[in-house]
């Protein structure tokens, strides 16, 4: 059991990665890295690695076991296509036609869409938190997309359609886990599920199908940064903080996250944010932070374990 501030330190490192690492991406496609290409090496190397970490663990023998029954093993094939790779592939088209700030903060809508899917489903009530989360969803929607301006969008529309592609995946993806995540070790699921989705692209663009020229030093660094630490060490990171964090206070400090990206995204990449853009930002980390600290623990039948409960995708 680690002690509460290494869980702290650790889920803010990790989530300072995976906001750090969107921008890293966008820096990737302007240095030439084509997206099918970064989004298939990024997730086989990823998940192999996480897998790897599993199975030093003392329940590698899930690492099998999650493929020896038919059902489980399709229902983490449809998770691996159409949740993961899903998920990745619309976040980083995102991020090419756009920039990482824009797409993370469309991604982390996903909980409103989860909201408004169970109101459709009836199977949960409109609440005045929900109305207050829906509310500054579209406010800071609205701010960040047009800085404010009735008349012109403040972001390409590709950008846009890929942003919310994104979120819907997410949310497809956060639903879709949870039976999965009550038999078997997150890091099974995810890693399996990132193998599955980059063996996948791998038909359409393999690794070792690249520009060896576009490979230089500084592609090679900033590479090794999104797998590594972008993608492997930040999920680690955040697992491994919840040995000593409740979920709530873990998915409250991960809200860094977009606020990394839109930092690193401004003041590294230079790319212009306006005024109401920050406005619409804060309504959507103030989204966030509500999201997680009114967060209710579940009931005996429905509770899923700390263990199991968050799956994080950037």
């Amino acid at each position: 059991m680690i002690n509460r501030k290494k869980g702290i330190a650790l889920v803010i490192t990790g989530a300072l990665f995976w906001g750090i690492g969107g921008t890293v991406s966008k820096k990737l496609f302007q240095l030439g890295i084509d997206v099918d290409w970064l989004v298939t090496t990024r997730l086989l190397i990823a998940g192999l690695l996480l897998l790897t970490l599993q199975s030093f663990g003392k329940e590698r023998s899930q690492i099998l076991e999650v493929w020896k029954t038919r059902t489980i093993a399709i229902q983490l094939i449809v998770f691996g296509l159409l949740g993961m790779l899903a998920v990745q592939y619309t976040y980083m088209a995102s991020i090419k036609h756009g920039n990482a700030a824009v797409a993370t903060l469309l991604q982390y809508l996903a909980p409103v869409m989860i909201i408004v899917y169970l109101l459709l489903r009836r199977q949960t009530v409109l609440t005045r938190r929900d109305m207050l989360t829906v509310a500054l969803a579209l406010i800071g929607c609205f701010l960040l997309l047009t800085n404010g301006s009735f008349s012109q969008l403040s972001v390409p529309t590709l950008a846009i359609v890929w942003g919310v592609l994104s979120g819907l995946s997410l949310a497809f993806y956060t639903l879709y886990a949870i039976p999965l995540l009550k038999q078997f070790d997150s890091l099974v699921i995810v890693g399996w599920a990132m193998v599955i989705g980059g063996l996948t692209l791998s038909f359409i663009h393999p690794v070792w199908q690249i520009d060896v020229n576009s490979l230089t030093l500084e592609t090679s660094m900033y590479l090794i940064f999104v797998i590594i630490f972008g993608t492997m060490i930040a999920f680690w990171f955040y697992i491994k903080s919840l040995e000593s964090l409740p979920p709530n206070e873990s998915s409250l400090l991960g809200s860094i996250e977009p606020l990394a990206a839109v930092l690193t995204t401004v003041f590294w990449l230079k790319d212009p944010f306006g005024m109401f853009q920050w406005v619409g930002t804060a309504c959507i980390i103030g989204l966030i932070v509500l999201m997680a600290w009114s967060k209710k623990p579940a009931s005996k039948e429905t509770k899923i374990s700390t263990e199991e409960e968050p799956v994080k995708i950037s």
